[in-house]
């Protein structure tokens, strides 16, 4: 069984894109790993957030986890910041940084050019706390999407640096998760590009969006004025809808949209409305949950407080291994 490690920012709620792009294999990859998931607060104050705005967020992302499938019966679920281990690991790991390669991350220079207001310092040592967060529990394994591969090749770097610096082999060079077939990729309503909360509100679909908020989301949707040639091929927003429509709808109901798409009698507005109800069909169970879930401060305290004792277990017998090693030893 071999350890995963995966976390998530508090910074929105979880649409389809989500669910499908991630978190549905995180439900599968419980079953058969050594998982540890986490909510990352420590790295959400990049972007000064108030108290209370953090506070929320965490509890939101915390309720979603677990509406989504995350079983704290076979997965561990913690707060970053109750693991205070892994600040002393984002130190260490940072007096071995180098000033060039963090400069040379794609997501800093990124972040340089969208809000030269807020250059921090935390996003210039953020792949440290990444790496931090990862090999604090020796992961083998850590799920990445293509916007994290640089990410993933820092932690490797930093693993493989202090094996070398201190002699030891010590922390396991974490790989990339395969989850052994392709992520099914959610395309937004807005027409063009995937679907994301950063692209607007009326982009995604919320697992939480009641059924009101669905149906006037996605008749709302970007169309054209319909194809004017038998068997046309659809343009990027009428193949959107026709994807959401594959992934939410019964096979019957996406064969015979397509009939009428192909003979040129296709009514927009008749297809929208038979997404929007087979998407709240599916969001349904998961947004009662959501709801029910929110009531419940006992539980969530519970998971919370129980997924730190297992995570800071973890995390305390990594440090005091690495300052053995290192040389802190006491009188």
């Amino acid at each position: 069984m071999e350890t995963v490690v995966s976390g998530i920012r508090p910074t929105g709620n979880l649409h389809l894109g989500n669910y499908f792009g991630a978190m549905k294999n995180f439900v599968k990859m419980q079953e058969n790993n050594r998982c540890f998931f986490f909510i990352a607060d420590y790295h959400s104050l990049t972007t000064h957030p108030t108290p209370e705005d953090l506070h929320g967020n965490v509890r939101n992302v915390l309720v979603e986890y677990l509406a989504a499938g995350i079983d704290p019966e076979k997965a561990t679920i913690y707060i970053q910041s109750d693991i205070p281990e892994i600040l002393e690991l984002y130190l260490l790991l940072n007096m071995n940084a180098y000033l060039g390669e963090l400069e040379r991350c794609t997501s800093f220079k990124e972040k340089l050019r969208k809000q030269p207001e807020n250059v921090n310092a935390g996003l210039l040592t953020y792949p440290t706390l990444m790496a931090a967060d990862v090999i604090i529990h020796k992961a083998a394994k850590v799920p990445v999407g293509k916007d994290q591969e640089q990410n993933l090749e820092m932690m490797r770097t930093f693993a493989r640096r202090f094996n070398r610096m201190y002699k030891v082999d010590f922390f396991p060079i974490p790989q990339a998760y395969n989850f052994g077939e392709s992520l099914i990729k959610i395309p937004g309503l807005d027409g063009a590009g995937k679907m994301g909360k950063s692209e607007g509100v009326g982009n995604a679909i919320f697992l939480a969006d009641a059924p009101e908020v669905i149906r006037k989301k996605v008749m709302r949707a970007v169309t054209d004025s319909g194809p004017t040639e038998m068997n046309q091929k659809k343009p990027e927003p009428i193949q959107n809808l026709f994807t959401l429509m594959e992934v939410m709808s019964k096979p019957e109901t996406v064969s015979f949209f397509d009939e009428e798409y192909n003979h040129c009698r296709i009514r927009y507005g008749d297809l929208k409305k038979q997404l929007a109800e087979d998407v709240i069909a599916f969001t349904t169970p998961f947004r009662e949950k959501i709801l029910s879930l929110s009531e419940d401060s006992d539980y969530l305290r519970k998971v919370t407080r129980e997924g730190a004792e297992v995570a800071r277990e973890s995390a305390a017998g990594t440090i005091r291994e690495i300052r053995e090693i290192i040389g802190f030893k006491p009188f």
